[in-house]
């Protein structure tokens, strides 16, 4: 499938790929957005702390989502997977899996994070049914509940009291050396939080439900939840190829206002931030497509007077 030139291509359909579709269909732009339709939060049965859909599944929010926007007809989408980006400010030409070819003014990168597969047996029946990796979205559910935290490091000393406001009553599982102080470790004892840094053999469930983790060296421990860190991978690899400069947790370094380093490309939502939550990747995706359409609406303005933007 061939495309006349757009005003902005939007590689990604999540929260911040739809936000910014939204606003841009508003602002009378013509506007594709690629999706492979295989989103990190399919595996979550409802979606939690967006305003106005709390408790939604991701499926129906898409759904919702993509209804509003057919009210704007400049907007269209493609189904597939982009693989490949060439050109610069004003003519980018992104190429997808399945055959298309989009060229567009405009590029703005929301394919968020992938999930690196999941390496402890058992965690992938349990992910997003009693397993999760966010307390904001999911610990309200769990509050009360025995926990365990799958988790190792300094970043321990951040997530203990964070959990500990939705509940006391939970177990960290480093799954392998624990990388503490002595000074961290006493921290953790002084609050009575249970550490234990054998290696996980499995998680057993019941229909998703977590029973207990059980370790290695033969310690088995009961819980109702699991929050863990996720090992991520960008969800797509055409910001390096474009020459977008990365972050070493392999976020796109943009500006408050989703610019990228390379000009007429923008990124938005978890594709450049670590605030993975769907109502802020939603925040960045409307800022980023009201700064598109103020530099779009500035360069015609400049090309109508005679002058080159």
């Amino acid at each position: 499938m061939n495309e006349s030139l757009l005003d902005v291509a939007i590689i990604g359909g999540g929260p911040a790929g739809l936000n910014a579709a939204l606003v841009l269909g508003r602002a009378r732009k013509n506007v594709a957005v690629v999706d492979e339709g295989r989103p990190r939060n399919a595996v979550t049965r409802e979606a939690h702390g967006f305003l106005t859909r709390d408790g939604i599944s991701p499926s129906e929010f898409r759904r919702i989502a993509k209804e509003q926007i057919s009210a704007y007809p400049s907007v269209s989408f493609v189904a597939g997977t982009a693989v490949s980006i060439a050109g610069s400010d004003g003519h980018f030409q992104i190429s997808t899996e399945e055959g298309s070819v989009l060229t567009s003014k405009k590029v703005l990168f929301a394919a968020g994070m992938k999930d690196r597969p999941l390496d402890i047996p058992g965690l992938a029946e349990a992910y997003g049914k009693s397993a999760f990796v966010c307390p904001f979205c999911d610990g309200w559910e769990l509050r009360d509940e025995p926990l365990v935290v799958i988790n190792s490091g300094a970043e321990l000393l951040h997530f203990a009291p964070l959990i500990a406001g939705w509940t006391d009553r939970f177990t960290i599982c480093t799954n392998g050396p624990d990388e503490l102080t002595d000074e961290q470790r006493e921290e953790l004892r002084r609050h009575r939080v249970p550490l234990f840094d054998s290696p996980i053999r499995r998680i057993e469930s019941d229909d998703g439900i977590v029973r207990q983790v059980v370790l290695e060296d033969g310690t088995t421990v009961p819980c109702r939840g699991i929050f863990f860190k996720p090992k991520l991978v960008p969800g797509s690899d055409l910001p390096r190829a474009i020459g977008c400069e990365m972050s070493e947790t392999g976020t796109v370094v943009v500006d408050v206002f989703g610019k990228t380093n390379v000009p007429g490309v923008y990124s938005a939502g978890d594709a450049a931030s670590r605030m993975h939550q769907a109502i802020a990747a939603a925040s960045m995706g409307s800022i980023a497509a009201a700064t598109i359409t103020g530099e779009l609406n500035a360069e015609a303005w400049h090309i109508a007077g005679g002058k080159r933007p």
